[in-house]
């Protein structure tokens, strides 16, 4: 923004160029609304970016963000959004080990390939029966939930109503999902695999009574009516990309490189003050929508903070020269990396190392899932490079909160990360390591964040991906209509942290947008 423009009013500034921010500035520039997004950083899109992490390499990772779900194709639909996504093969596969012998469970390839696999796994059809069961009842929770995300937060009641089956209300909505995983399971692996959704950037227990786990699975099974996740085609950059030129062409000024500072309002009006390369400036606005926690939302405002938020897992990013080959020969490896690839992730597993962490300790087997996004999408890498069979690898792990860095960082994710790997290639014919490519200085291709560094990199809260703890996707006495309302009338939350946030979804900017307009 040139220097003498400062000052200037608008109808709507955005404090965060992130994708919720990019989707509420392109809404509200297209009903015809001035806006302007401020970007502390020198782009926009926030955690949904591309970037080429490593020197020399043309390969374009989904840095931080790297799967879509939970993305209404209504918004797709009405910004005319140039994007895709591609579904994955494979749904997962899990390694194991059965009589000696080292096997998996892959699922996906067809209803009566996965049967299969349960079979050789468990000894028989029960498992793969109640598997069935249990992700139709998903599926039916999920059709009915899904569209409720872009509309005024329903009541509880009218949620309960609008599931209509008060067997499924209680096993997500009451009950610790523990329970209805026991009921539902027998065997443990298999129970790992399901409580997993349960627990992605959520430090909880199957039984923890204050249901974090229950609404973190919700969320990871309601995605697009089906619980699908899929890759975004060119990587997540592609998403935020489109929607900073939907936002641009329909009149939003995006400033990069500007740091808000300060948001004053006496309900009605706001002056926001804001710091650049050179200097510092204001902005006017009738509405202002923050794209950021709500931990950031209290310090811009001058209110007190709320409960402080802890991020839980490790991010990892690598380059290979192949995948590795697997010690469960009977699966290729190209497909057990195409979907989600677990590892130490059975039920007891889950169970023992959260419980190392609550006590103070890094996991002694670190519970992690792996995907091989170049196996779905192959143009994020360069054409050299996919001709020559290179892949990438994202690693997410489990269990890991941000207090367990807090004395060392830098020593907490050497430490871990070591761990980590040794745990995947307990499964593997051949180390990990062996399979790194290099850049162009000769140093391994592989990166990794914990919640310390996601703070310090993103302002995430304590490494939270979601900002706080999620919600429930109905209304609560404090979350108003959209579920994007603060103590100030004219001030909006459009980021992870306002109500139905979390995730690459943007309703929560869709929805900061809707009460901007409704109330105009």
């Amino acid at each position: 923004m040139p220097a003498n423009e400062t000052g200037r009013a608008y109808d709507a500034v955005i404090v965060g160029g992130g994708h919720n921010g990019l989707v509420a500035a392109a809404y509200l520039a297209r009903a015809g609304r001035s806006v302007l997004v401020l970007e502390r950083l020198d782009h926009t899109g926030g955690a949904a970016v591309s970037t080429r992490p490593f020197a020399g390499i043309d390969a374009r990772l989904s840095r931080y963000s790297y799967l879509v779900s939970l993305l209404p194709p209504k918004i797709v639909r009405d910004l005319g959004l140039d994007f895709r996504v591609r579904a994955r093969t494979i749904s997962s596969y899990t390694p194991a080990e059965r009589a000696g012998r080292p096997t998996g469970l892959l699922v996906g390839g067809g209803e009566q390939r996965t049967r299969e696999a349960f079979a050789r796994l468990t000894g028989g059809d029960g498992e793969y029966a109640a598997w069935q069961r249990f992700y139709g009842m998903t599926r039916h929770v999920a059709q009915r939930v899904f569209p409720t995300l872009t509309e005024p937060l329903p009541t509880r009641d009218a949620l309960r109503r609008r599931v209509g089956d008060e067997t499924a209300w209680r096993a997500l909505f009451e009950e610790p999902l523990g329970v209805v995983v026991e009921k539902t399971f027998a065997d443990d692996l298999v129970r790992g695999v399901v409580l997993t959704d349960a627990l992605i950037g959520t430090f909880a227990d199957a039984h923890d009574p204050d249901l974090a786990q229950n609404r973190c699975f919700l969320y990871h099974v309601i995605g697009g009516g089906t619980g699908a996740w899929d890759v975004p085609v060119g990587g997540m950059g592609a998403l935020t990309d489109a929607l900073a030129a939907a936002a641009r062409s329909a009149g939003a000024r995006l400033a990069t490189g500007h740091e808000v500072t300060r948001i004053d309002t006496d309900g009605r009006h706001a002056e926001i003050t804001y710091r650049t390369a050179d200097g510092e400036g204001t902005a006017a606005a009738r509405h202002v929508l923050v794209n950021a926690s709500p931990h950031e939302l209290a310090a811009l405002t001058g209110a007190a903070p709320p409960e402080p938020a802890e991020g839980a897992q490790l991010k990892v990013n690598m380059l290979l020269t192949r995948l590795p080959r697997l010690r469960d020969l009977g699966t290729d490896p190209r497909e057990a990396f195409a979907g989600t690839f677990h590892v130490a992730e059975g039920y007891r597993q889950l169970a023992t190392a959260h419980a190392q962490a609550a006590a103070g300790r890094l996991p002694g087997s670190p519970p992690s899932e792996i995907y091989c996004h170049s196996l779905t999408d192959p143009t994020i890498l360069g054409p050299d490079l996919a001709r020559r069979g290179y892949q990438t690898l994202t690693l997410f792990g489990l269990h890991t909160p941000a207090r367990l860095f807090d004395r060392d960082n830098d020593a907490a994710r050497e430490e871990l990360l070591a761990a980590t790997l040794a745990e995947l290639d307990t499964h593997l014919a051949e180390p990990l390591a062996d399979c790194l490519a290099t850049d162009a200085d000769g140093r391994p291709c592989i990166e990794a964040r914990t919640p310390l560094d996601l703070e310090r990199d993103l302002r995430l809260p304590g490494g939270n991906i979601f900002h706080r703890p999620l919600s429930w996707p109905y209304a609560q006495p404090d979350t108003g209509r959209w579920g994007v309302e603060t103590a100030h009338p004219n001030v909006l939350l459009c980021g992870a942290g306002a109500a139905r946030g979390g995730g690459v979804s943007g309703v929560p900017g869709h929805n900061a947008a809707m009460a901007v307009l409704e109330r105009d």
